[in-house]
């Protein structure tokens, strides 16, 4: 533990924390102790801290909230993801969290969010588990004594696993809920164990203030930089590849998830990583499977039988199985976690289509149609009823996280995009030679030969042809990868037909582009497909 004194006055001035047992700062070691006293926890073969999340095994986005009042009426871009809920219902709500966690034990850490000294946000996480504290030491950035001793909180977050809303009377859908209060300063989460929660909350809050406040541009992406200070974002939905194309031994890595790039680079926003382990192997994914343990924390995995050995292919819990560590888990992390203004940008998409291209370059306005699409596929028999590829759009590759009109996010990388001449590149970690179920998945291997060769500038002297319907420029060679993938049609065994379904997840592309503003986003429009 720190060797900080602890003034219970404090927390109810700037916490409003009531309890007779507070737990704060604990170290690493000592939450993992009391998860285990308390049998909230196992540990597995590597020492690293097992628990199960309960009811939810990932976010609940239908259940997220934003209150409505004078800061957020007419800036939030209120919608699916950004329910309004009243000021009198968060007091109300909030009373009863405070109520109910009087008089018994909660962990408390104060931490910070953004590498970049320049917009940090200081936070105080009160939880009424050990094992979400531990949570939020391993992917919040971690306070020097120093830094404690004059610390005052920002921001205020609650995850109170054990309290449950009660919807006809505290004006929520149900007895789980995650509320962003930007007036007060305050996310309160309740009735639900994921972590994810705590710091996607915190992301929302980032991706609202920051681009309105100080123009920065707030970013769901991973972020790696090489040995010449070469830096590269790689945006891309759950299981397009994001967090392992970043962790790559021979570059360092800035951050997994969640960066903000202003004038002086990219700086990320956390400090820790919080992996999917479904399908997680040492030899493909050595510096996350190293990463599991003592410290590490694993949420809803499986052990094998008669064993502590997890199984990281059983999803009998959850598909989404995670693991939070410390980014100096990683060995090749930089510290602190920022970079000079990207040079490369790789946009990832999982097609199970067989339609895009391994490799494209984008231009300016490419980038930003594909970049407000959003685009990934959900792959036949994963889910109920689900018999053939469906296309899922999340704009900006992070819809649930914006609270502003995605346009805003757009025109800050299109500004950046062509002030700093950065290339755009997107690339399909999908299926080639054909959809799901005929062809096959593009092999990890090459993709991470075009990521190098990308990174090495061996495709600025490569020739490139034009995709027939998205018209992005596709190089005719890359070192590494069979020139034979490279263009997708080529790989089918009929063109006719190729070209046939190109069509056809081109107009899913168009009708999913028209729920933008046809008057702000008609020059976005011209990076899109076109079907003759």
């Amino acid at each position: 533990m720190i060797n900080y004194t602890f003034n219970k006055a404090d927390f109810r001035s700037a916490g409003r924390i009531i309890s007779s047992n507070v737990f704060y700062q604990l170290s690493p070691e000592a939450l993992v102790k009391e998860t285990l006293g308390r049998g909230l926890g196992v540990l597995n073969d590597a020492g690293a801290l097992i628990v199960k999340t309960g009811k939810f095994t990932g976010r609940s986005p239908k259940d997220k909230y934003i209150v409505s009042d004078h800061y957020t009426k007419e800036t939030v871009s209120w919608n699916d993801f950004n329910n309004p809920v009243s000021e009198s219902t968060f007091n109300n709500l909030y009373e009863r969290v405070l109520q109910h966690i009087e008089g018994k034990d909660t962990w408390v850490r104060d931490a910070s969010v953004c590498a970049e000294s320049l917009y940090r946000l200081k936070l105080r996480v009160i939880t009424d588990t050990p094992w979400a504290n531990l949570f939020a030491y391993n992917m919040f950035l971690r306070l020097s004594l120093d830094e404690l001793q004059a610390f005052g909180p920002d921001w205020l977050i609650y995850h109170i696993e054990s309290f449950r809303a009660i919807p006809g009377q505290d004006g929520v859908r149900s007895e789980n809920f995650s509320i962003i209060n930007f007036s007060k300063k305050i996310i309160l989460i309740g009735g639900t164990g994921y972590t994810g929660e705590i710091k996607k909350g915190m992301f929302s809050v980032l991706n609202m203030i920051l681009p309105l406040e100080k123009k920065v541009l707030s970013m769901h992406c991973s972020a790696n930089i090489g040995i010449k200070g070469d830096t590269a974002l790689f945006f891309g939905l759950s299981g397009t590849g994001k967090t392992t194309l970043s962790a790559d031994v021979d570059r360092y890595l800035i951050g997994d998830d969640e960066h903000g790039w202003s004038d002086n680079g990219i700086f990320n926003f956390e400090g820790g990583c919080y992996a999917k382990c479904q399908g997680l192997h040492k030899e493909k994914e050595p510096q996350i499977f190293n990463a599991i343990r003592p410290g590490a924390l694993l949420e809803n995995v499986v052990f094998v039988e008669g064993s502590n050995e997890i199984d990281f292919n059983d999803t009998t819990i959850t598909e989404n199985t995670r693991v939070s560590y410390p980014i100096h888990f990683i060995e090749n992390a930089v510290s602190p976690s920022v970079g000079k203004v990207p040079q490369n940008i790789f946009f990832l998409t999982c097609d199970a289509y067989g339609i895009l291209p391994p490799v494209s370059k984008l231009n300016t306005e490419q980038a930003i149609y594909h970049f407000l699409s959003g685009y990934t596929s959900k792959i036949a028999g994963t889910e109920l009823g689900i018999t053939e590829p469906v296309p899922t759009f999340s704009t900006c590759f992070g819809a649930p996280f914006l609270p502003l009109d995605p346009i805003e996010y757009a025109k800050l990388l299109e500004t950046k995009i062509k002030e700093n001449n950065v290339n755009v590149w997107l690339i399909n970690t999908g299926w080639t030679r054909g959809p799901y179920g005929i062809g096959e998945r593009i092999g990890l291997k090459y993709t991470r030969a075009i990521i190098r060769a990308v990174l090495h500038d061996k495709l600025d002297v490569i020739e490139y042809s034009e995709h027939s319907v998205f018209g992005v420029a596709i190089p005719t060679s890359c070192p590494g990868v069979p020139s034979s993938i490279l263009d997708p049609g080529s790989t089918w065994k009929d063109r006719a037909e190729y070209e046939e379904k190109a069509r056809v997840l081109a107009d899913k592309f168009m009708n999913n582009f028209k729920k933008f503003d046809a008057s702000v986003c008609s020059h976005f429009v011209k990076g899109g497909p076109f079907i003759s």
